[in-house]
């Protein structure tokens, strides 16, 4: 059996060029751009009650003939029912 050379080579150190750690993509900061979603200086703000956006898919429901927006509605409005106790099915 005959020795191999192979073994025998050493990688080189590698001094120069970037260390990017990234798969040659540079590295970036960590963080989302949408940290801040939420974060506000308002000083009066209005929430829709939960009862009020009931009442609103109620009414969307009845207005509308698109089947993908009637099928997002229901669902919106089972959650909320399940999530009261108030769902029957």
């Amino acid at each position: 059996m005959p020795l191999s050379n192979l073994s025998k080579i050493k990688p080189k150190l590698r001094t120069n060029g970037r260390v990017s750690g990234n798969f040659g993509k540079n590295k970036v900061n960590a963080g989302s751009p949408m940290k801040d979603i939420g974060v506000t200086n308002a000083t009066n703000l209005k929430m829709t009650t939960q009862d009020d956006y009931l009442q609103r898919l109620h009414d969307a429901y009845g207005n509308t003939d698109n089947p993908r927006m009637k099928q997002f509605i229901f669902l919106e409005m089972r959650k909320i029912l399940v999530q009261r106790g108030q769902w029957a099915g």
